[in-house]
């Protein structure tokens, strides 16, 4: 009978904390890291991304961005192209060749809208590109679509 007991205890123990596990598991925000050298569009963005519920990380230019990839593994990366030290192309090219962090998803977003740079930013490896200026609004339904 004591056996029983034991047995019971633990398997209540275990299920109540198994229950905090996978609640805790499963109630995880996803990760997105925004790269730019315009604080007002950081700004912006910033505030959609957190109230869209995610965990947001900030990046001013490219060499900050890949120490943020490495640190953060980001679910999704929202990477202008034309900024300071390292381009974006350099950083979707390091992303999507890396195999620690090729599962993140990257959105272009760049003044560069002549069909050229769009044809190259797909080719690092951009899963997909939208031109400045560009809808707030169509961005967050882009960004929901490609983490869900």
């Amino acid at each position: 009978m004591a056996k029983i007991c034991y047995y019971a205890k633990y398997s209540v123990t275990f299920a109540a904390n198994f229950n905090l596990l996978s609640t805790q598991f499963f109630t995880m925000k996803q990760k997105v890291l925004i790269v730019d050298d315009e604080p007002d569009i950081l700004m912006t963005l910033d505030f959609l991304m957190r109230k869209a519920g995610y965990e947001v990380f900030i990046g001013r230019d490219g060499a900050e961005a890949i120490e943020l990839v490495k640190e953060h593994s980001p679910n999704l990366v929202i990477l202008d192209i034309m900024m300071p030290n390292v381009d974006g192309y350099e950083v979707c090219q390091f992303i999507k060749q890396t195999a620690d962090y090729r599962h993140s998803k990257v959105i272009f977003l760049s003044a560069k809208g002549k069909e050229v740079d769009i044809a190259r930013g797909y080719a690092v490896g951009a899963d997909f590109y939208m031109p400045k200026p560009f809808s707030s609004r169509d961005l967050v339904k882009k960004v929901k679509e490609m983490l869900a």
